[in-house]
């Protein structure tokens, strides 16, 4: 396949080629598959709705009045949900992030020592541990399936 780029000067693309490759092809099968199982369907929308959660949480628990840590949580929680619904709707695509959930699970507990210091009540303590608890393990059980899928893919 070939492009014209400038007037006289011809550019030689294998884009379209390496979409087509074998190994690509059956790649992108492989994690369409891992990605249709139930429990991967299960996992992406709990993380999805465990983002939510957190990103909520502030106003459902109702510790608005701490600023920064209702701005983290609403941005995290956020991303979290967002994530989830990318590994929901384009695993293929996705899969590579899943290490930033549990990532940012771990960061949604320790926000409450790291942003408020010591003034803060216990259930915004048990809000941010429970949610970002949850979203370690969800990210953790995403994670599984790519790791597997990279072994397989080595031998």
């Amino acid at each position: 396949m070939t492009t014209e780029n400038t007037p006289g000067s011809t550019v030689q693309s294998t884009t379209g080629q390496m979409g087509k490759h074998p190994d690509i092809v059956a790649m992108g099968a492989r994690y369409d598959r891992m990605a249709e199982t139930p429990t991967a369907q299960l996992t992406d929308g709990l993380t999805m709705l465990a983002g939510l959660f957190v990103a909520l949480s502030p106003w459902i628990v109702g510790f608005t009045q701490f600023g920064g840590l209702t701005v983290s949580n609403l941005v995290v929680g956020l991303v979290i949900a967002g994530l989830g619904a990318c590994f929901a709707l384009a695993y293929e695509r996705s899969h590579r992030l899943t290490w930033v959930c549990p990532l940012l699970g771990a960061w949604t507990i320790v926000s409450i020592w790291a942003i408020t210091g010591t003034e803060f009540t216990t259930s915004m303590a048990l809000s941010n541990i429970i949610g970002g608890g949850v979203v370690v393990l969800l990210g953790l059980a995403a994670f599984v399936p790519f790791i597997r899928a990279r072994r397989e893919s080595r031998s």
